[in-house]
C-alpha cells in the first residue's frame, strides 16, 4: 500500500510534503509531485504536512481521484518525455532532483490558475 498525490497538487507543487517524508520518496515532475509506491513506507507524514490536501492513502482515494493511483505509479514505470528510460526506484528523490517531466495524465490537464497557499 502507498500514499498517492492527487490532482490538487498539479501546478501548485507546494513541497511541504517533501520536507516531512522520512523515506525521501516524493519526486518532482514538471507540474506535480509523485510518490514512489515502492519506496513509500506508509507513515502518513506527507498527508499531514500537505497544505493543499492533495495526498490520500490509496484505499481512501475519492472516486474523482482514482486515476491518480495508477498515474503516480506510472511516473516511475514509464519512459517520460525527454528521458531514455523509466525512473524506476532510484532510492531517493534528493539524489535525482527535479525530473522536469510529467505523466500524460498530468501533462494533458489545462494549467491551473489556483494561487499557491
Amino acid at each position: 500500500m502507498t500514499y498517492v498525490i492527487g490532482s490538487a497538487c498539479v501546478d501548485i507543487v507546494d513541497k511541504s510534503c517533501v520536507q516531512e517524508c522520512p523515506a525521501d520518496c516524493i519526486y518532482e515532475g514538471a507540474r506535480a509531485m509523485y510518490i514512489n509506491p515502492n519506496e513509500c513506507v506508509d507513515c502518513g507524514a506527507c498527508r499531514i504536512a500537505c497544505r493543499v490536501d492533495a495526498i490520500y492513502y490509496e484505499t481512501d482515494l475519492p472516486d474523482e481521484e482514482a486515476a491518480s493511483l495508477e498515474d503516480n505509479a506510472a511516473f516511475f514505470s514509464m519512459v517520460l518525455p525527454g528521458r531514455e528510460a523509466p525512473l524506476g526506484d532510484p532510492g531517493g528523490a534528493a539524489r535525482v532532483g527535479r525530473v522536469g517531466a510529467d505523466t500524460p495524465l498530468v501533462a494533458a490537464r489545462p494549467p491551473s490558475t489556483t494561487p499557491h497557499p
